[in-house]
């Protein structure tokens, strides 16, 4: 077709999804959406396929198109126009329960010609815990409220026994209506603009366009696979959860311009909600695989055909109903995502023209914590401490990783402003700021995460309580690349205030006193003055950490990111009176840290 309306039409196409975006957040009252951007809107051709990824989570790109796919099935012939659907299911399409899909048919003259769809984490589904992520789920059947396919708008009128049926079963019934209500807006935005650019261009020609994209991006991506080295590439994870450890195993082969991902190898389903299905996995892989292969590239149904996914059934990664799964975002998918982005990070790296694209694993382990209880103004409070959104950026080939820096999966991911929580909830922050030793030692190092810590504050009923589902303690799971080492592990950490102290202008946990108690899976209060700690993890590290440049070194031990024991010990820098690098000493401790590795232990002759 014309190639001037093929990118006018491709134009329109990002704008639609950027304003229903913007629809979305504004009508959004939730922290999670609108501060943390825990959501997502993309286009789907009229069978179901995914036309044009928007930015969020990218891991439910592929997870909607399955969504729209459902719906088709099971509403056949009775898909009307301005109709709204709603699917939550984790063994239909959805990641878990918690993240609800709007799916809506566009139609132009009496026929159906294309869907959007979109999600946000509402605010609650009824499960046994508040807020979504249920750590003391057994199955699903104790996850909230499921549903495989309902139609919540008919011909653009509100089923209002459906949506009451819903409300009647969630704690924040006001603040789940407004989550669906957002997405209806978005929803109607993404019709009402495809409705005009159709009107505009006629339905052929729109088709045409959307045609040519997809087949566009196939070409585009097949290419650049051809271009990178074939081989095969590995990676493991580990999640602990209360002292039993899970593992994904990766192993990632390209050949030509195919690209197939195994997970066998990867342990069987656990019975703690860390699980997730195969729709789930397949979103997770193609997260990282989106922005880092295809950046330049329209994300649609055009890059996925050239992928395929191994997952064996009854596996962690492909669990089988009805295994636990509300905890899958922050668990098994986000391990499947960390994997594939180290085995893509090492075939770039195996890769000359390529090479200055590979990063090692930004934000690992997402901390899910959710606060509930009665707020400051007689009413309830349920929301995240959206700072597991921060992040913090993996290292490049080529520079030190962004501190705090976000994450690959979500583009736009940010966490809201201390006093957005604290308006929200009755609790005070003693401190949020980068940590220390967090970001992964390397020639260039990982970014680092943050740490922060929060007591009640004039809390009505004497406190609040929090979810916690927080794997990850144990196992650092921000893997290095190219020889860098992992970023920190996450902590948490419940003070017990001693009984006179109160936690005052505590800077840092060693400054809060009381007494510390690690915690990390289930329901815990917070309460008088005891303060919770939470450190989140750093990115990956890229190359040998001895052979990063000692003045970077002194400098990151001037801000307070990495500790001179940290520099002299992993870096091997000595540092001078004046805080810089002592370059003769420097040389000795480098060269023993090399001494040391050559050595045999006596233990292995």
């Amino acid at each position: 077709m014309d190639p001037m309306t093929f990118s006018i039409i491709r134009h329109r196409l990002f704008r639609i999804v950027d304003e229903a975006v913007i629809t979305l957040k504004h009508v959004s009252g939730s922290a999670i959406t609108n501060e943390g951007h825990d959501l997502m809107v993309s286009l789907y051709r009229a069978d179901g396929t995914l036309l044009m990824g928007g930015v969020g989570f990218l891991h439910h790109l592929t997870s909607a198109a399955e969504a729209c796919k459902a719906i088709i099935r099971r509403f056949q012939g009775q898909i009307g126009e301005a109709d709204v659907y709603l699917l939550n299911d984790p063994y239909t399409a959805a990641l878990h329960t918690s993240d609800i899909y709007l799916v809506a048919p566009i139609h132009h003259e009496g026929r159906l010609v294309a869907w959007s769809a979109c999600f946000v984490h509402v605010t609650d589904i009824g499960a046994m815990n508040p807020g979504g992520f249920a750590p003391q789920a057994v199955d699903i059947y104790s996850e909230g409220f499921s549903s495989p396919g309902l139609k919540l708008l008919d011909r653009g009128e509100m089923r209002q026994d459906v949506l009451d049926t819903i409300l009647n079963m969630v704690r924040s019934p006001e603040m789940v209506s407004l989550d669906l209500r957002s997405m209806i807006a978005c929803c109607n935005v993404a019709r009402d603009r495809m409705s005009a650019l159709l009107t505009k261009y006629t339905a052929p020609v729109v088709d045409e366009a959307c045609a040519a994209l997809v087949e566009q991006s196939e070409t585009l991506f097949r290419a650049r696979l051809r271009a990178l080295p074939d081989g095969q590439w590995q990676s493991r994870q580990y999640l602990d959860v209360q002292g039993e450890t899970a593992r994904v195993v990766l192993t990632m082969t390209k050949t030509d311009d195919r690209l197939v991902f195994d997970f066998t190898g990867s342990d069987p389903q656990s019975r703690h909600s860390i699980n997730c299905t195969k729709w789930a996995a397949l979103g997770g892989l193609f997260a990282p695989l989106f922005p880092l292969l295809c950046y330049d590239i329209t994300w649609n149904e055009g890059v996925i055909r050239p992928v395929t996914m191994i997952a064996p059934e009854g596996s962690i990664v492909n669990c089988t109903r009805p295994a636990p799964v509300s905890v899958a975002t922050v668990g098994a998918i986000q391990s499947v995502n960390n994997a594939a982005c180290t085995t893509i990070g090492k075939m770039l790296a195996a890769s000359p023209e390529y090479r200055d694209q590979a990063t090692a694993v930004w934000h690992a382990n997402h901390f899910a914590i959710f606060k509930f209880g009665a707020n400051q103004r007689g009413g309830y409070s349920i929301g995240i401490l959206t700072e597991t959104f921060a992040g913090a950026g993996g290292a490049r080939s080529f520079a030190d990783g962004v501190d705090i820096g976000g994450e690959i999966p979500n583009p736009i991911s940010r966490m809201a402003n201390v006093e957005t929580v604290e308006g929200a909830f009755p609790i005070r922050y003693l401190f949020r700021r980068r940590a220390p030793d967090s970001g992964g030692p390397g020639r260039y190092r990982g970014g680092t995460g943050g740490e922060m810590a929060i007591v009640q504050h004039r809390a009505p009923a004497g406190g609040i309580d929090y979810v916690i589902s927080g794997k990850g303690a144990r196992h650092p799971m921000s893997e290095g690349l190219a020889g860098g080492y992992p970023g920190a592990p996450n902590s948490y950490v419940w003070v017990h205030a001693d009984a006179e102290a109160a936690p005052g202008s505590a800077d840092r946990l060693e400054t809060i006193p009381g007494t510390p108690e690690p915690v990390s899976w289930g329901v815990y209060p917070l309460r008088g003055q005891d303060a919770l700690y939470v450190r989140w993890n750093g990115g990956g590290g890229y190359g040998d950490p001895i052979a990063r440049d000692p003045a970077a070194v002194a400098a990151d031990v001037t801000s307070g990111v990495v500790s001179a024991r940290a520099a002299a010990e992993i870096y091997g820098v000595a540092l001078a009176p004046d805080g810089g690098a002592d370059s003769a000493a420097t040389v000795a401790l480098r060269g023993a840290i090399r001494t040391a590795r050559l050595a045999v232990p006596e233990a292995a002759e």
